[in-house]
């Protein structure tokens, strides 16, 4: 993942020295869902056979909804990158 020298710490939890707060970052996360869910069917008509990104955006939600533990919501976005 490329990130920059300096990072926003609105876009860092306040465990991590930020000032995201937790209700704030579920919030972002579903906001990123709803965003990535537009063109996910441009995705999918292209690549009808890789459902990475649909297992991402869900994984999402369920992270958002307390449902799911970060570190595996983490994975299924970062399974999602190297769909092309």
């Amino acid at each position: 993942m490329i990130l920059p020298a300096v990072r926003d710490p609105r876009l860092i939890t306040i465990r991590r020295g930020g000032t995201l707060r937790d209700e704030d970052h579920r919030l972002l996360a579903l906001w990123a869902a709803d965003c990535a869910e537009h063109v996910l069917e441009l995705f999918e008509d292209a690549r009808p056979e890789d459902p990475r990104p649909r297992e991402a955006i869900a994984a999402a939600r369920a992270w958002a909804g307390g449902e799911l533990p970060m570190m595996r919501a983490r994975a299924a976005g970062g399974h999602v990158m190297g769909a092309e």
